[in-house]
């Protein structure tokens, strides 16, 4: 690997942070100066897709009690119409509370969106740091990715990435003087923890225990870990599950508690969610018409099928991780969280386009081909700039037919390429190798010059 100093990093954050300086001046374009009485944008808020300013922070300012600043989940809950009230959001409990902090000193949606940035900036900066001392230069792909700008700030997604990525590096990298020298399952109940804080911010990372989990159980690299006299540490693989199921439970118990069905109704919110053409999946492009969301016999049906799919798929993912392990004689976990996320991307009812910032590290910490990346990147764009133009034709009645509608042929381009790199991607990615130097048992981590 090409030398990657200090200088190095700081000009790789410093690239990232003009990145999200980017994101943040594209979303603010919707926001303000004027607004109307209840503190949303007006007029230039009309027209959020079609300026491609539109972001889900912006737009739940009002709907959600965020604007009263109500404290999330405690008094809240589903109405008749199946609609969030009380404070309740559609997010898992700290997801929700970044909500409800970035709201607290704001009396309108572009001071909304201007403290939210505040609060998610440096978990983008945060990702960069630590991708670039894991994978040197190639950390650039998520420094200067073009869906940096698009997606960092339409959602919160940058605080769940952040502990997925951090869960590796606590796993390889270790922390302080003994670094990666440290027992194997020390480290990896530390990244237990930062999975099971993620899961409680964007679900997703949570995925991630299960393969770690037989990480620690073979034992990392060549069983190196492993108790002495032991083939295999069971021991070890349950802590770090524990680890990662306690730290769920913790976090969400005083919601649960306090305000069971506030806290209930984000949950009943994504199941009972229907399947639309706002969600960008495999379930309404690949079956229309059937899936109308007025169909509910189908909606009933991807309900359960689409769960079960995915549970099916995180099941492959591990098998194959498994195949692999009996040749090279590490797991490769990492690999395998990356497939189980393409399988989750590509079977889950709902496909935000901001979730390419979930995929982003993978194409960082695995040698993934630069083909599927620049693939993966042209459909990101095609979708993530499509969709929003598509909206807007249809709201404005402008054509919109995928046969005299370049946005609607974009939607497509982004839709089915996606679907088809993901699937490409979730047979590649277990057998990818790292792109970090592998932990050491024989040596404690030393910090070099310029490192």
């Amino acid at each position: 690997m090409t030398r990657f100093g200090r200088t190095a990093l700081v000009a790789l954050v410093l690239l990232c942070g003009l990145l999200l300086l980017g994101g943040y001046a594209n979303k603010a374009r919707c926001a303000g100066p004027e607004f109307d009485q209840w503190g949303r944008s007006a007029p230039e808020y009309a027209n959020r897709h079609g300026e491609l300013c539109y972001s889900d922070v912006q737009h739940l300012w009002l709907g959600r009690d965020v604007d009263r600043h109500v404290f999330p989940y405690l008094g809240g809950g589903l109405d008749e119409q199946g609609q969030l009230t009380g404070g309740s959001v559609e997010y898992p409990v700290l997801t929700g509370l970044l909500i409800w902090a970035g709201a607290v000193f704001a009396s309108n949606d572009a001071d909304f969106l201007f403290y939210s940035s505040l609060l998610l900036a440096p978990f983008g900066l945060l990702i960069a740091w630590l991708l670039g001392r894991l994978s040197g230069w190639r950390a650039l792909i998520w420094a200067l990715a073009p869906g940096l700008v698009l997606h960092a700030f339409h959602n919160w997604d940058l605080p769940a990435v952040a502990c997925a990525v951090g869960a590796v590096y606590a796993v390889h990298r270790g922390w302080g003087r003994e670094g990666a020298s440290r027992p194997l399952v020390e480290r990896a109940m530390v990244a237990g923890v930062l999975l099971g804080l993620g899961a409680a911010l964007k679900l997703y990372p949570g995925f991630f225990a299960l393969p770690l989990a037989l990480y620690v159980l073979t034992g990392g690299p060549d069983g190196r870990w492993l108790p002495r006299g032991r083939r295999w540490d069971i021991a070890g693989a349950l802590r770090v599950l524990a680890a990662t199921a306690v730290t769920v439970a913790l976090v969400n118990l005083p919601f649960a508690v306090l305000g069971y069905e506030g806290w209930r109704a984000s949950f009943v919110f994504q199941q009972e969610r229907k399947v639309d053409i706002t969600t960008n999946s495999i379930w309404f492009w690949a079956f229309r018409p059937a899936s109308d969301p007025a169909n509910t016999d189908f909606q009933q049906l991807v309900s359960w099928l689409s769960p079960t799919l995915i549970c099916l798929a995180f099941l492959l993912a591990c098998l194959v991780g498994w195949l692999r392990w009996t040749g090279t004689g590490e797991y490769p976990w990492v690999g395998v969280s990356g497939a189980m996320l393409c399988g989750f991307l590509l079977l889950h009812k709902v496909h935000s386009p901001q979730y390419t910032l979930w995929l982003l590290p993978f194409f960082v910490l695995l040698a993934v081909r630069w083909g599927w990346v620049l693939a993966y990147t042209v459909a990101d764009l095609a979708l993530g700039t499509g969709v929003f133009l598509w909206y807007h034709a249809i709201e404005f009645q402008l054509p919109m037919s995928i046969y005299d509608s370049l946005p609607a042929q974009a939607v497509m381009i982004g839709v089915w390429g996606k679907l088809a790199l993901l699937l490409g991607l979730f047979l590649v990615l277990p057998g990818s190798r790292v792109t970090f130097e592998p932990e050491s048992a024989d040596r404690r981590m030393v910090t070099l010059p310029g490192r």
